[in-house]
């Protein structure tokens, strides 16, 4: 393919960097920034310069943020004795979403998959295990389902069982908005042994 401009060619291959984003969307994404004033560009890169300088991770929980300890972990208004253990922040943002959960956050950095060798050490399991100290009466496991989830899952409840504290999981089950008929059988089978009284 002849190239017109290497810079564009250049900010194109960058946007395909990105999770998620192919080639042509990468394309679309590039010649929209081309037609924006210089202005939004600059914007633009000043945002992705401050995220890179200023977002860390909480010493506490693990979560991203500017402020050390996060937000979330200094709130007097969050249950401090509860944390759910999440994958990534992306699970956090999602949990936060159902303004349903009131306690604390762990965030993992990943999930243990040997096949990708990834495995204890690689998470921050060492600190979730610090945290549980001082006040934490109960752990939630919000993994994936998926398998590696369940392989996380599964390692941390036994690490967490024998200090005595009380270890439960999210709920799995059909999505709202679903059929049965579209549903695999794992899905169905898990709502099945998750079914509550009415």
């Amino acid at each position: 393919m002849l190239s017109t401009s290497p810079s564009l060619d250049a900010l194109i291959a960058e946007f395909a960097r990105l999770p998620g984003i192919g080639r042509k969307t990468a394309q679309r994404l590039a010649l929209h920034v081309l037609r924006r004033p210089r202005e939004e560009a600059e914007q633009m890169a000043a945002a992705l310069l401050s995220v890179k300088d200023n977002v860390r991770s909480c010493s506490l929980c693990c979560n991203i943020t500017e402020d050390d300890p996060c937000a979330i972990c200094c709130s007097d208004k969050r249950t401090h004795s509860v944390v759910c253990v999440v994958e990534e922040s992306n699970d956090v943002f999602a949990i936060e979403r159902s303004n349903e959960y009131r306690g604390l956050y762990h965030v993992l950095g990943g999930r243990l998959s040997p096949l990708e060798g990834i495995g204890p050490d690689d998470l921050h399991i060492r600190e979730l295990l610090d945290r549980t100290n001082g006040g934490v009466e109960e752990i939630i496991l919000a993994m994936n389902p998926n398998v590696e989830g369940e392989a996380t899952t599964l390692y941390l409840s036994r690490l967490l069982k024998p200090m005595g504290l009380r270890i439960t999981r999210i709920a799995r089950g059909i999505p709202m908005g679903s059929d049965l008929e579209f549903t695999d059988a794992a899905t169905i089978s898990r709502a099945f042994e998750g079914r509550i009284a009415l």
